[in-house]
C-alpha cells in the first residue's frame, strides 16, 4: 500500500465529505463503484488472512453506535458507524460514518477519512459482488424495496458491475420514490415506479430489499417471492431488525459475510442456531458452489462486515495517490525527542 506523505509523519491525509464527493467525480461513480467491488472481492479471496470478530455494539432505544475492527496483519482499519431510524424525522441521516487505517507495524494512523458517503458506496459494491456470484445468469431487472439514502448506489452498482438495464421502485412513502427516480433519470436505466412491493418484485431477477426500520418487519412475505431469483437483504443489520419472511429462508439458500454477527443481526436470527448458511467468502474464493440451478433462490443476508471497510479504506488511500483530495491532519505528537513529550509542550508556551 503506497505511503501518502512519506516526508510528513506527524500528519495524516483526512479526507473530508467535500474531498470525498470530488474523489468521486474524479474517478467517476459508476467506475468507483466497479474499483470496490474488485477490492471487496480481492479480500473476500484473502479471508484466512484477517482478524474477525463480530462489530462492538452500543443499543439503545434511539438506536445503535458501533466499531467495526479488522487487520490482515499488515494493516488495521476500524470504522464507527450509527443507525438511528428515528433520525429521518430530525431531518438527520440515519446512518453516519467515519474509519481509519492504521499500520500495524508502528501503530501509526495512515487515513483518516468520512464514511457516510463510503459506506453507501462499499454497500452497493458488497451487494454487486454477491449479485454476481449468486444471481441467475443474464440477469437484467432489479427490484428495489426501500428507496431511501442507499438505493441510488445499489441501482447504480448492480447496473456496472452485473450490467441491470431496469430498477423497479417502491417505497411505502412515494416522495421516497419521486427522490430516487430523479436521481437516477439519465442514467441509462429503465425506471419503473410501483405502488406495492408485490408490483415491484414481478420480472425481477434481483430484489433487494434496503428499509431501515428497527423492528421485525416483513417485507417481503413467502408467497411473493418466485423460484430463481436473488435476494440482496441489507436493511436488517441489528438485534430485532429483519425484512423477510422466516418462511422465505426455509426455501432460499443463504449465504453471509461472517456467522457469528449475521445470526444475531441478519435475517437468520429468526431462525434455529443450527439453520445452515454458506460464507460468501467460500463461494468467492472457489471453496463453495453459489447458484446451483435455475430454479434456486438464493439469499445474501447482509449486515455489513468490517473487511468490506478495510477494502473501501485502501481502495479511497489508494486513489488518492497524486491528488489533493485531502487534508493534513496533524493528530499524531511529533516530538523531536520520543522521550520528550512534555518538552515538546513546554516549549510551545
Amino acid at each position: 500500500m503506497p505511503a501518502l506523505l512519506p516526508s510528513e509523519k506527524a500528519f495524516i491525509p483526512f479526507v473530508s465529505v467535500e474531498n470525498m464527493m470530488r474523489l468521486v467525480h474524479h474517478v467517476g461513480i459508476e467506475t468507483m463503484l466497479i474499483g470496490l467491488t474488485e477490492a471487496v472481492e480481492a479480500d473476500f479471496r484473502r479471508w484466512d488472512l484477517f482478524d474477525k470478530t463480530p462489530r462492538v455494539a452500543s443499543h439503545s432505544l434511539d438506536g445503535v453506535i458501533e466499531l467495526m475492527p479488522t487487520s490482515d496483519g499488515a494493516v488495521y482499519s476500524f470504522k464507527y458507524v450509527n443507525g438511528h431510524p428515528k433520525n429521518m424525522a430530525q431531518g438527520l441521516q440515519t446512518v453516519t460514518a467515519f474509519g481509519l487505517l492504521a499500520e500495524v507495524s508502528t501503530g501509526y494512523p495512515v487515513l483518516l477519512t468520512e464514511m457516510t458517503l463510503l459506506t453507501a458506496l462499499r454497500t452497493a459494491a458488497t451487494s454487486a459482488m454477491a449479485a454476481r456470484h449468486l444471481a441467475p445468469a443474464g440477469a437484467r431487472s432489479l427490484a428495489l424495496i426501500g428507496n431511501g439514502a442507499q438505493a441510488e448506489f445499489q441501482a447504480l452498482a448492480m447496473k456496472a458491475v452485473l450490467g441491470i438495464e431496469e430498477v423497479r421502485l417502491y417505497d411505502i412513502d412515494p416522495k421516497a420514490t419521486e427522490k430516487t427516480m430523479r436521481n437516477l433519470a439519465n442514467m441509462g436505466l429503465r425506471l419503473v415506479p410501483c405502488t406495492s412491493a408485490q408490483a415491484a418484485i414481478e420480472g425481477a431477477d434481483i430484489i433487494t430489499t434496503c428499509t431501515a426500520d428497527k423492528q421485525f418487519a416483513t417485507i417481503l412475505t413467502d408467497n411473493m417471492v418466485g423460484a430463481g431469483v436473488h435476494i440482496n437483504a441489507i436493511g436488517g443489520d441489528c438485534p430485532g431488525k429483519t425484512e423477510l419472511h422466516r418462511d422465505i429462508l426455509l426455501r432460499a439458500d443463504t449465504f453471509v459475510e461472517y456467522p457469528p454477527q449475521t445470526r444475531i443481526e441478519g435475517e437468520i436470527q429468526q431462525m434455529d442456531p443450527d439453520y445452515p448458511v454458506t460464507e460468501l467468502w467460500q463461494v468467492v474464493s472457489g471453496r463453495a458452489q453459489g447458484r446451483r440451478s435455475e430454479a434456486q433462490i438464493t439469499l445474501f443476508d447482509s449486515v455489513g462486515f468490517a473487511i468490506e471497510d478495510f477494502s473501501a479504506l485502501r481502495y479511497v488511500r489508494e486513489k488518492l495517490v497524486g491528488t489533493d483530495y485531502f487534508q493534513k491532519l496533524d493528530i499524531i505528537a511529533d516530538p523531536d525527542d520520543p522521550r520528550d513529550l512534555f518538552g515538546m509542550l513546554q516549549r510551545a508556551g
